[in-house]
């Protein structure tokens, strides 16, 4: 068992998973803490501090305030994909997709753009991020709406989004490779 204050080892009493989490649970025990809990959300984990004296039934209140507190920041359904994508439209001058859509089994892309069906699906592990790294992924999808490929013309029309580098270094970070975009 890790020290209090502590986050458990994977597979220890401190460590809770739910797969219908779009993240894993872990409850630290601090010393410091001495009336309230707090939660945070890092890297697909949540970690919900509370204090150490906490019994088991208010812990399990805690993590479940917790938990459904962030699962509501990090749904899909705060964002409006269409709205999104018809304000970037207008703002911007690139193409708008027939069919929009969030897509839970994608899993090494953050999005996909069919050109021939003028369909875009976005990567529900998005609905985490930044509103500007969503607009940015819907731009550059947007974009292969008039260019399929990423040539000079494509990466043009990707830059007349104003945060496209910023956005670009921030899924880069998060995926660990090229960012994940075709």
């Amino acid at each position: 068992m890790s020290e209090p204050g502590e986050p458990g080892e994977p597979g220890e009493p401190g460590e809770r998973t739910a797969p219908e989490l779009p993240f894993r649970v872990e409850v630290v025990r601090s010393k410091r803490r001495t009336k309230s809990y707090a939660g945070r959300l890092a890297d697909g984990v949540l970690r919900v501090t509370v204090p150490s004296w906490m019994g088991a039934g208010d812990e399990q209140r805690a993590v479940d305030e917790m938990t459904a507190r962030f699962r509501r920041k990090v749904s899909t359904a705060r964002i409006d994909l269409r709205r999104r994508m018809l304000h970037l439209h207008r703002t911007y001058g690139l193409p708008a997709a027939r069919e929009l859509r969030w897509s839970d089994d994608m899993s090494t892309r953050w999005a996909s753009c069919t050109p021939a069906t003028s369909t875009i699906r976005m990567s529900s592990r998005l609905a985490g991020f930044p509103d500007w790294v969503v607009d940015y992924v819907l731009v550059h999808e947007m974009a292969h709406l008039r260019h399929a490929g990423h040539d000079a013309a494509f990466w043009q029309a990707v830059s007349v989004y104003p945060k496209a580098e910023r956005a670009i270094g921030f899924l880069i970070a998060k995926s660990g490779d090229d960012g994940g975009l075709d």
